[in-house]
């Protein structure tokens, strides 16, 4: 498994999130070593509060699979996802999150909480962080430094 490849996949969706000035989170799924879904931020462009990447991309990847249990398969993902995210991490059963840079003010993979792995819960995933994680911050700063002006 390649995760720095992989990463560098998220990165370029992040980067067609920011195209239309959404928060520029990228992510990609992958199974049996190909990527068979993708998601980006789209909350600005949808309007809606949960088109989070890892959302859509867990999405597309259920509707290429045909079944919600995504056990076998690997999300990555730019920053570390929040509590949705987590949660749907948790629900989706997924096999494996890999991020990129750590989220301090809403990263419940480790940061202010640990939904994923969490033993109270049904299921656990296995979690990788900081693969690619000073390119995915410094996009990150970028963006809001643009934003401040």
């Amino acid at each position: 498994m390649d995760h720095v490849g992989f990463m560098e996949q998220a990165l370029a969706e992040a980067e067609a999130a920011a195209a239309h000035d959404d928060v520029p989170i990228g992510a990609v799924v992958v199974h049996d070593g190909a990527v068979i879904a993708t998601g980006h931020n789209r909350r600005e462009v949808d309007r809606d509060p949960t088109a989070h990447a890892e959302l859509l991309a867990l999405r597309a990847a259920s509707g290429v699979l045909d079944r919600w249990r995504l056990d076998d398969c690997t999300l990555y993902v730019t920053l570390e996802p929040c509590t949705m995210c987590a949660g749907a991490l948790v629900l989706a059963r997924l096999g494996t999150v890999v991020f990129a840079a750590d989220d301090p003010k809403a990263g419940a993979v480790g940061a202010l909480y640990d939904v994923p792995r969490d033993p109270r819960l049904n299921h656990q995933v296995t979690v990788v962080r900081g693969v690619l994680e000073e390119p995915a911050a410094e996009r990150l700063r970028a963006f809001f430094r643009a934003r401040r002006g």
